[in-house]
């Protein structure tokens, strides 16, 4: 079969390729577009045509790319971006913008960095808002590719661990990331506790009754596995979704608790808190932003990826990178 001509194809189709892509939807990438509906999916076939695939398919609401669709979008996206910073340069003044973000991290996160973001609005962009929602997922690539969210702060090592590969491999990552600052974990008591005293050894750790923090509601974390890795294993009686419930639970019963031990201080119960370090080694606490790649080139996305980076920097001090 004859592959298509480049030279004949209409480089607008690929614009209203890019936006179904972004969009997942005919409707919302017509409305970007301005086109009507029947438009957008005519310039969608005649694509189909060229490329000699059916790039989209019908889903419930929306739409699913096929796998060369998938593999095409990262350099279409890219090559559009850049064409487009190329002709008209981008602008965004901080002090004159109105825009909205929708940020997802932790409670935890959010606790400490949201002092500092909104110092920064207040003094460099007042008429900016920014929401924050609850990160319920170690992999928000598909909140970012639906464009529900603009910036994701966590720990993601799935994520990038996937993102390493697909570079090493030669592949255009639809994904980027800066990292903010390395977490430690520490196990959290009530301060009365038995075990707020003496050694804590593995043991110990092991035959006590637990509380596990989970965006997921997975019954099984990252502390769990490296407990597997030395063939070991604790009782998780309880699983929330908050670090502050998690805080709040322990004050009062004798579980306990991993969390992050910047937050125990902003609970503002540190006082009834205990906490240990932890009986085992466990793999560094990496928190990275990660955002889409077609957000890169955009001049008010890059003055929020700053804000964030700076917001860690004054909220977490040392541990800032």
């Amino acid at each position: 079969m004859k592959g298509p001509n480049f030279r004949t194809l209409d480089l607008n189709l690929l614009r209203v390729f890019d936006q179904v892509m972004a969009e997942r939807n005919l409707t919302r990438a017509a409305r970007n577009l301005s086109m009507t509906q029947p438009a957008v999916s005519n310039a969608l076939n005649r694509l189909r045509d060229a490329l000699g695939d059916r790039l989209v398919t019908r889903s419930g609401y929306g739409v699913e790319p096929t796998p060369r669709a998938l593999a095409l979008w990262p350099a279409v996206a890219d090559a559009l971006r850049q064409l487009e910073s190329s002709i008209v340069p981008g602008d965004f003044t901080p002090a004159q913008a109105t825009n909205s973000f929708t940020l997802a991290m932790a409670d935890a996160t959010a606790a400490v960095m949201a002092p500092g973001l909104v110092e920064i609005l207040e003094r460099e962009a007042p008429g900016v808002s920014v929401r924050v929602l609850p990160l319920t997922t170690r992999d928000p690539r598909r909140l970012l590719d639906e464009g529900t969210v603009d910036l994701a702060v966590g720990f993601f090592p799935a994520v990038l661990a996937d993102l390493t590969a697909q570079a090493q491999g030669g592949a255009i990552a639809a994904f980027e990331h800066e990292r903010l600052y390395d977490g430690v974990y520490v196990c959290v008591m009530r301060k009365g506790h038995r075990l707020a005293k003496g050694a804590l050894t593995l043991d110990r750790f092991c035959d006590a009754r637990h509380m596990l923090v989970s965006f997921s509601g997975r019954p099984f974390g990252f502390i769990d596995e490296a407990l597997a890795s030395r063939g070991r294993k604790r009782r998780v009686v309880l699983t929330v979704n908050q670090f502050f419930t998690a805080g709040r639970v322990v004050e009062t019963s004798d579980l306990l608790t991993v969390l992050p031990r910047h937050f125990i201080s902003v609970t503002g119960r540190a006082d009834q808190l205990a906490f240990r370090d932890l009986p085992f080694d466990v793999p560094p606490v990496h928190v990275d932003s990660l955002w889409h790649r077609r957000q890169s080139q955009r001049p008010d996305h890059a003055w929020l990826r700053m804000a964030v980076a700076t917001a860690a920097r004054k909220g977490f001090g040392q541990s800032a990178l």
